[in-house]
């Protein structure tokens, strides 16, 4: 019996050691010295208390390639699934559930764009050796440590990253910023299935003057009933390939800019609230890089060595989503005589077709077939066989334009007056996003940065367009002139909350775009000239709760609730909510009950008429 417990104990000292062991194998170095290659100088990391490190290198190469190392023995499983989502590869590690995802992100040609935009950059570019550094520093820690233990679990072999990967993550992001895959097939079917008239519930209208200050539609293409459940079987595929898979999504955000006219310090005050998604890890690392000549406090992203949000000493700036239209789907008319044509320009056009192969854990390789019209990719393909007899085409800006956006943020980060903002902003053009700018010199600025495409007279881009017509052309690009901006304006302060922004030359520029109330409750208190804003009263405005849409919205159908209801109880509740300012605290009673009142609202007018699918993609809507 002792000889048993004897073995018994050592066999469990032996585990725990290599339990131990196998722990510590993954744990990150906080401390001590690590031999990096390729290193022309010293490089010094300090952690602070929150794990941020802070990077001090004697050239930008070193800082780059350290960048690299540091973020990678943080986040390396991080990197791996974004590349992995953004090229379609994520059932090879995470089993069959994911090859429709997989089958989404091939379809929109990621993968492919990342090859041409990586084969066309400029290999002599500070921007290029910068990424290449950094991704040296990444496949150095890759090559030298134990992989992360998700690799263990899911089998994960260790793959070299590459720049196309770099470019398939800002694909992913793009993307994740398109609401058009949801709202295009819902609104194309509620005009063309209920009747335009319902299209007036929704708030679709072009305001000339801007929301801080009704054309109907052309009827569309013929869908078939199998055409209209593939459109939202898209619409729910490109939702749940984010959402279930707990993957953050970028969905707004706030930002404004205070001249120091209006500030105590007399300097500009920046506030930036980046409204994603929470997510584990961060969607953010945080750095602060240090070389002669270059210093910054910055927020990156997976794969971009590059901050997208950043300040120093000298200048910061902050981000929102532009939100315009930047993804047309384009419904094509078949040739009955051949169903590999469509009609484009006067004439049947062939659409090519490619082959791929998914691979699938557990499972044989799955086959895709990609197609593609003059229009762009066809993306209901993705749904197989069980497809309707209409292909619907897929014009995004991101594989269409130069978009030189890894120089316009290395730019960026070096963006110490306002020209050399303007035109970092100025390179940025998939996706749409507004770059809200301030520097101690005292300029404050705002550029609604893309590559706006120039669309056929009189087109809506937020329905489904007909590929027969010209509905789907585009003659070209807007220069970045005519783009929404604004430099030291003088009222003092700037304004970006995802409302419809207004050009300088009165164009419209179709969008998906929040409700003004946000902005404009914003805006009133930033326009009060009798206050001198600081840091205190800059933190009480972003977090606010306060905006305009309840009371705006409750205000016609009270009269109704107070007719109607009968019950003393459910009467209090009308009245407090009559009193109620639409601020959100979070033990508030009125902001409670009138969320269900809308959601009850909303299904009692809607689900009927839309039926289950189509009323869960309303909800996941603007």
């Amino acid at each position: 019996m002792k000889r048993v417990l004897t073995v018994l104990a050592l066999l469990i000292i032996a585990l725990a050691i290599g339990v131990g062991g196998y722990i510590y194998s993954k744990q990150p170095t906080r401390q001590g010295q690590v031999e990096l290659q390729h290193l022309h100088g010293s490089v010094t990391v300090r952690y602070d208390e929150r794990g941020v490190p802070h990077i001090r290198a004697e050239n930008e190469t070193d800082l780059y390639r350290a960048l690299g190392y540091v973020h990678a023995q943080d986040r390396l499983f991080q990197m791996e699934i974004m590349r992995r989502l953004a090229r379609g590869e994520l059932a090879e590690v995470l089993g069959p559930k994911l090859v429709d995802t997989d089958k989404l992100f091939r379809s929109l040609r990621i993968r492919e764009r990342a090859e041409s935009y990586v084969a066309a950059l400029d290999r002599q570019s500070p921007a290029w050796k910068a990424l290449q550094a950094y991704l040296d520093g990444i496949n150095q820690y890759q090559d030298s440590h134990a992989a992360p233990a998700e690799f263990d679990v899911l089998g994960i072999h260790k793959r070299t990253f590459t720049a196309e990967d770099s470019i398939s993550v800002a694909g992913y992001m793009a993307y994740s910023f398109a609401a058009a895959f949801r709202t295009e097939p819902l609104l194309t079917y509620v005009r063309d299935q209920l009747g335009p008239d319902y299209l007036n519930i929704f708030d679709l209208d072009w305001q000339p003057k801007g929301v801080l200050a009704k054309t109907r539609a052309k009827p569309g293409p013929a869908l078939a009933a199998s055409d209209w459940k593939d459109l939202n079987a898209l619409a729910r595929l490109s939702e749940q390939a984010m959402t279930d898979n707990g993957l953050p999504q970028f969905e707004g955000s706030n930002a404004w800019v205070i001249s120091g006219s209006r500030s105590k310090s007399g300097k500009p005050l920046l506030a930036g609230d980046p409204h994603i998604r929470f997510s584990v890890p961060s969607v953010w690392y945080e750095a602060q890089l240090s070389a002669p000549g270059f210093e910054l406090y910055g927020h990156h992203q997976a794969l971009v060595p590059f901050a997208f949000l950043g300040h120093n000493l000298d200048f910061g700036w902050s981000l929102t989503m532009f939100q315009n239209d930047d993804l047309d789907l384009i419904a094509e008319k078949v040739n009955p005589d051949n169903p590999n044509q469509v009609w484009y320009r006067g004439k049947w056009m062939d659409m090519l077709s490619t082959e791929q192969q998914i691979a699938v854990k557990g499972q044989a390789p799955v086959t895709l077939t990609l197609r593609q019209s003059p229009h762009g990719p066809i993306i209901n393909d993705v749904l197989g066989t069980a497809a309707g007899k209409t292909p619907v085409a897929m014009w995004w800006a991101f594989l269409e334009t130069p978009n030189p956006i890894l120089e316009g943020f290395y730019q960026l980060n070096r963006a110490d007056t306002l020209a050399k903002a303007r035109a970092a902003a100025a390179k940025v053009q998939a996706p749409g996003l507004n770059i809200v700018y301030a520097n101690a010199k005292g300029d404050i600025g705002w550029w609604a940065s893309a590559l706006l495409p120039k669309r056929p007279a009189g087109v809506k881009p937020g329905f489904i367009l007909d590929g027969s017509t010209n509905q789907a052309d585009k003659d070209g690009f807007y220069p970045f002139s005519a783009n929404p901006q604004e430099e030291n304006p003088a009222r003092g302060y700037i304004v970006s909350a995802n409302f419809q922004p207004v050009s300088s030359t009165g164009m419209e520029i179709p969008g998906y775009y929040n409700l003004a109330d946000r902005g404009q409750q914003l805006n009133r208190q930033l326009s009060d000239k009798n206050v001198k804003w600081d840091n205190d009263a800059n933190q009480k405005l972003q977090l606010g709760t306060t905006t305009g849409y309840g009371p705006r919205l409750l205000a016609p159908l009270l009269p109704v609730l107070r007719e109607v209801v009968t019950d003393p109880a459910e009467l209090k509740l009308v009245e407090q909510l009559a009193q109620w300012p639409g601020d959100y605290p979070l033990d508030s009673i009125n902001a409670t009950v009138f969320n269900q009142f809308l959601y009850n609202l909303a299904d009692a007018t809607m689900r009927d008429e839309l039926g289950n699918d189509f009323f869960e993609t309303l909800l996941s809507t603007g």
